[in-house]
Protein backbone atom coordinates (compact mmCIF):
# COMPACT_ATOMS: atom_id res chain seq x y z
CA UNK A 1 0.00 0.00 0.00
CA UNK A 2 1.25 3.48 -0.78
CA UNK A 3 1.87 6.23 1.74
CA UNK A 4 -0.10 9.44 1.15
CA UNK A 5 0.61 12.86 2.64
CA UNK A 6 -2.16 15.13 3.89
CA UNK A 7 -1.89 18.75 5.06
CA UNK A 8 -4.16 20.01 7.82
CA UNK A 9 -5.83 23.33 6.97
CA UNK A 10 -6.28 24.08 10.68
CA UNK A 11 -2.70 23.74 11.98
CA UNK A 12 -0.63 23.33 8.78
CA UNK A 13 0.96 20.02 9.82
CA UNK A 14 1.69 17.50 7.05
CA UNK A 15 0.99 13.89 8.06
CA UNK A 16 1.51 10.55 6.31
CA UNK A 17 -1.09 7.79 6.11
CA UNK A 18 -0.69 4.27 4.73
CA UNK A 19 -3.78 3.55 2.64
CA UNK A 20 -5.10 2.01 -0.54
CA UNK A 21 -5.20 4.37 -3.53
CA UNK A 22 -9.00 4.24 -3.76
CA UNK A 23 -9.67 4.44 0.00
CA UNK A 24 -12.28 6.92 1.23
CA UNK A 25 -11.13 7.00 4.86
CA UNK A 26 -12.32 9.65 7.29
CA UNK A 27 -8.93 11.08 8.37
CA UNK A 28 -8.20 13.45 11.21
CA UNK A 29 -5.00 15.38 11.94
CA UNK A 30 -2.87 13.60 14.55
CA UNK A 31 -1.60 16.97 15.84
CA UNK A 32 -4.81 18.95 16.37
CA UNK A 33 -7.66 16.53 15.55
CA UNK A 34 -8.87 18.70 12.65
CA UNK A 35 -10.87 17.06 9.87
CA UNK A 36 -9.96 19.52 7.09
CA UNK A 37 -7.13 17.57 5.40
CA UNK A 38 -5.95 18.04 1.82
CA UNK A 39 -4.03 15.34 -0.05
CA UNK A 40 -0.59 16.59 -1.12
CA UNK A 41 1.47 15.79 -4.19
CA UNK A 42 4.67 14.18 -3.02
CA UNK A 43 7.70 12.39 -4.38
CA UNK A 44 8.06 8.63 -4.54
CA UNK A 45 10.93 6.20 -4.39
CA UNK A 46 11.74 3.54 -6.95
CA UNK A 47 14.26 0.76 -6.52
CA UNK A 48 16.22 -0.43 -9.54
CA UNK A 49 18.25 -3.60 -9.25
CA UNK A 50 21.74 -3.31 -10.68
CA UNK A 51 23.21 -6.28 -12.53
CA UNK A 52 25.95 -8.09 -10.63
CA UNK A 53 29.23 -9.30 -12.08
CA UNK A 54 28.52 -12.32 -14.24
CA UNK A 55 24.84 -11.51 -14.74
CA UNK A 56 23.42 -10.59 -18.12
CA UNK A 57 21.97 -7.13 -18.63
CA UNK A 58 18.72 -7.17 -20.60
CA UNK A 59 19.41 -3.68 -22.07
CA UNK A 60 22.85 -4.42 -23.57
CA UNK A 61 23.41 -6.15 -26.93
CA UNK A 62 24.29 -9.81 -26.51
CA UNK A 63 27.91 -10.78 -26.99
CA UNK A 64 29.25 -7.50 -25.60
CA UNK A 65 30.59 -6.56 -22.21
CA UNK A 66 27.88 -4.96 -20.08
CA UNK A 67 28.95 -1.47 -18.89
CA UNK A 68 26.19 -1.53 -16.26
CA UNK A 69 27.64 -4.47 -14.33
CA UNK A 70 31.11 -2.96 -13.91
CA UNK A 71 32.72 -5.60 -16.12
Amino acid sequence: MPIFEYKCADCGKVSEFLEKADAKADRSCPACGGKNLTKQFSTFAAVVKQPTAGSKCHTCPSGRTCPHSGL
